[in-house]
């Protein structure tokens, strides 16, 4: 969306786009930099981490240094309607509608069986693509298997074989890993940052960046976390912060807790 928007407004004339992503862009020594947004709770540099020099260059945040009531009272004063608008939940372009049933209009559905660790067969699933990395909730798992007050939880998805794995309780080692392959890497400077540097990466969106040293080779790069990180999900992006700074991310290819990459 956002290359496309941008593309549109050059063709048309315009110098710049603005949004109204909750980030910041700074200029410093001839390079652009996306910075986290001052609300924290509301930053969406997570989001923007494919963008290039070029993009960010013909680009402003004009809220990016707001906080979100402080958004709110200044649509108030401008009379917008939308000022005290609820907060966007879920997927924000499909809008407020059933996960499933958007998914089943776009994709064939593939009931399969759910296993545990050892291969036991203790459930059915919907469909692979309903189910995330540490979901807990909706596994329709009934009473009878394991123990009875452990929850279960997904650990992995074996796709060619299209099983949905689950181990019970949250503590349960097979959720938490150390080791990240990364792929389609994007540094939003130009080039990869030295595997000196101090780096800090979140798995998703509102989860915690954390301390991890980095490694990369020509198509890759292999991160590894000072301490385990719960339900890392193959698919999903990993994005890299040198302080405020969003330095880049990529997308998980696999995990693993030894340095087998």
């Amino acid at each position: 969306k956002f290359k496309a928007f941008l593309d549109f407004a050059l063709k048309i004339g315009a110098d710049k786009i603005a949004t109204g992503h909750y980030s910041i862009i700074k200029q410093e020594d001839q390079l652009y930099q996306l910075k986290r947004g001052k609300d924290k709770n509301k930053d969406q540099s997570y989001f923007l981490y494919r963008l290039d020099q070029f993009q960010i260059s013909k680009s402003i945040f004009p809220i990016g240094d707001l906080n979100k009531n402080i958004v709110r009272k200044k649509a108030k004063n401008l009379q917008f309607l939308n000022y005290s608008k609820k907060d966007s939940t879920g997927i924000c372009f499909i809008g407020e509608r059933n996960f499933k049933n958007f998914l089943r209009k776009f994709f064939d559905v593939y009931p399969g069986e759910i296993i545990t660790e050892n291969g036991k067969v203790i459930g059915e699933h919907d469909g692979l693509m309903y189910y995330t990395y540490g979901q807990r909730q909706g596994l329709g798992i009934g009473g009878g298997h394991g123990k009875k007050e452990a929850p279960w939880y997904v650990t992995d998805k074996i796709i060619d074989e299209n099983k949905l794995v689950v181990v019970q309780g949250q503590d349960h080692p097979s959720l938490y890993h150390t080791h990240i392959k990364a792929s389609n890497l994007n540094w939003i400077s130009g080039s990869a940052p030295s595997e000196d540097l101090n780096v800090t990466a979140k798995i998703r969106y509102r989860s915690k960046d954390t301390s991890c040293k980095l490694r990369h080779d020509s198509k890759n790069t292999y991160i590894e976390f000072e301490d385990p990180k719960f339900a890392v999900a193959p698919g999903q992006s990993i994005v890299f912060y040198s302080g405020e700074i969003c330095i880049g991310g990529g997308y998980i290819e696999s995990r693993s807790n030894e340095n087998a990459f």
